[in-house]
């Protein structure tokens, strides 16, 4: 009797072990079937841009540095690329392609204004979303302020993945100016700076435009503040930004704005150093400048043009991005938030708790506004 006991719960126990293991394998097959579709779909995918073998973009200079990486994790997809044009060259390129009925490039890697007053308007851009397949760059929660950013009215044609901290892009000469006086924009104008400030052209706009869309959409600021800025305040202009440094290494000028050599010449021993864009009270902004990309409909390799999307937008492609263009001194900060930012300065970072607006939208592109109130501000100051 005794035996049969035992031997009931060592067969009671086995039972017992059996249904666990067939619990698991259940469970872990169910875990395989949910991350199924993806990968499926991403397996199927890069199957076909191998056949398609060749992915081709246009950008801006150094998209090509990237893309190595990428040619060197994916051999048999061919990349080919043109970062040789400015973007509104690309843009006339783009459309005389397609006007003749050639479909060259799958990609525009590159800043957002061609993209929204070109492409989006001729309405030959794919949306952004449906090419996503990687959980890592579809997961919002890894990009900055829990989503991705787009800049077209509709977000969902260009996709922007730079996230740079701007301000005014201002300095100051450390032996005339206490930096941390200047606690908002507001204080610039101050009338004891009169006469004292140096400011890059504001004439030529695509140097400035990033600064100048800030102060002029800017809910605190507006109008008012860039009419009063470049009408009362006695500003010298000039278009080279070394002699801007020098003058004001030099203390000729307390103020200089729209710089952005100085972290360099300071290290050289001059006396200047950059406003900290977070120390005004109005905050800094977040913006894409070069860092936008766009898939063009009837791409002729869209699988390749879709492997390539997910590949720069990820972990990998993302912490490339920043380290190619740091190793060249240009500091271009990810969107992502799951990434190592090292090589970005710690004053160029963005910080928790910061106040930021987001600059990557549609109505602030159209800079005729602000020229148009700069030149009346400037032409009521000569008469």
């Amino acid at each position: 009797m005794a035996y049969w006991v035992e031997n009931k719960k060592r067969h009671w126990g086995s039972w017992v072990v059996v249904c666990a293991f067939a619990a698991m394998c259940w469970l872990a097959k169910g875990i395989a079937l949910a991350a199924e579709p993806w990968s499926l779909e991403w397996e199927k995918t890069l199957a076909a841009a191998k056949k398609e073998g060749e992915i081709s973009f246009y950008g801006s200079e150094g998209y090509e540095k990237i893309f190595e990486v990428f040619q060197k994790k994916y051999p048999e997809i061919k990349v080919r690329s043109n970062t040789s044009r400015r973007g509104s060259e690309h843009g006339q390129a783009v459309m005389t392609e397609r006007r003749a009925g050639q479909f060259v490039v799958d990609l525009f890697i590159n800043g957002v204004v061609t993209p929204n007053t070109v492409f989006y308007k001729a309405n030959i851009l794919e949306a952004i979303r449906p090419q996503l397949i990687l959980p890592e760059v579809v997961d919002e929660s890894k990009w900055w302020g829990g989503k991705h950013h787009y800049a077209d009215p509709e977000n969902k044609y260009i996709f922007v993945f730079q996230g740079n901290v701007h301000g005014s892009e201002s300095a100051y000469n450390t032996k005339l100016v206490n930096g941390k006086e200047i606690k908002s924009y507001w204080d610039f104008l101050d009338p004891k700076w009169k006469g004292k400030i140096v400011a890059y052209d504001p004439s030529r706009v695509s140097t400035v435009a990033h600064s100048l869309r800030f102060l002029f959409n800017h809910p605190d600021l507006g109008a008012e503040y860039v009419k009063r800025l470049f009408g009362e305040m006695d500003i010298t202009y000039s278009r080279d930004e070394r002699q801007m440094i020098d003058w004001l290494g030099a203390g000729k000028y307390a103020i200089a704005f729209f710089v952005t050599e100085v972290e360099a010449a300071a290290k050289q021993g001059l006396p200047i150093r950059d406003f900290e864009p977070t120390q005004f009270k109005e905050g800094a902004f977040v913006g894409p400048s070069q860092g936008g990309i766009n898939m063009f409909k009837n791409a002729p390799h869209a699988n390749a043009a879709k492997v390539a999307i997910n590949w720069l937008l990820s972990r990998e492609g993302q912490d490339t991005y920043q380290k190619v263009y740091a190793s060249v001194g240009d500091v271009r900060q990810s969107m992502r938030e799951d990434i190592s930012m090292d090589v970005i300065p710690s004053s160029q970072r963005r910080q928790k708790g910061a106040r930021y607006i987001y600059s990557g939208r549609p109505e602030w592109l159209d800079m005729a506004a602000v020229t148009k109130v700069i030149k009346e501000a400037m032409a009521a100051k000569k008469n």
